[in-house]
């Protein structure tokens, strides 16, 4: 049975991929070197140092991980204050399945970020768990994240429906055990998700998907 509905959360609930990429282009930019869409790519969903630790190698920037996702926090928590939107759909699939399932957000972003949204957003009493890369050993793709978030819900992976804009992410979840609905954005549309049981145009569509699935379990 499909007991719980996992969202992920940069791309997937907010607009933020366009955020993180403005800060790590100009990031980029003070160095005089060109970030490539692929380095992008290999930095979604994973923890944020290692992202940054990607960042840092492919660009070959003369700086640490540890320097790097400190000069992109101090952007990015101006941007998620000031410029933070969510997706189309997330409000009214949040508000569909609130009594329905339990939800719970899965990011491979800090805390600290996730409290940002959820409270700027007012939506963190809709959500059973709210899992951060906080003490987690690996990011996605490594399915660590999700299965810990299952176990905090009390379910099986296989109860439990998770939503992704990422390859990384649907990998993550796949490996995890779950059933994986891809939603990819302008910034993943490219990547590989033919490992996800269903690809959604948006939250919208996923939304229908699922609703088709509830009433035959």
């Amino acid at each position: 049975m499909i007991k719980a509905l996992i969202f992920d959360m940069d791309g997937l609930m907010i607009d933020s991929e366009r955020l993180y990429f403005e800060a790590e282009e100009n990031m980029a930019n003070k160095f005089g070197v060109e970030l490539r869409e692929e380095t992008l790519w290999k930095m979604m969903g994973t923890k944020p140092i290692e992202g940054l630790a990607i960042f840092v190698k492919d660009l070959g920037l003369p700086i640490t991980a540890r320097e790097a996702l400190e000069m992109r926090n101090k952007v990015m928590r101006k941007k998620l204050q000031t410029e933070l939107e969510a997706m189309p759909g997330l409000f009214h699939i949040l508000d569909t399945f609130f009594t329905r399932l339990k939800l719970a957000v899965c990011t491979g972003a800090q805390e600290e970020f996730l409290d940002i949204v959820v409270d700027l957003l007012n939506i963190r009493e809709k959500f059973d768990v709210l899992q951060s890369s906080d003490g987690i050993e690996k990011g996605k793709p490594d399915p660590e994240i999700y299965l810990k978030t299952c176990e905090k819900l009390n379910f099986s992976p296989q109860e439990c429906f998770v939503l992704e804009d990422s390859a990384n992410g649907v990998t993550a979840g796949k490996k995890a055990g779950c059933r994986v609905i891809a939603i990819p954005s302008e910034y993943t549309q490219s990547q590989d998700f033919t490992s996800a049981d269903f690809i959604a145009s948006d939250l919208f569509h996923a939304e229908q998907h699922i609703h088709k699935l509830l009433p035959l379990i």
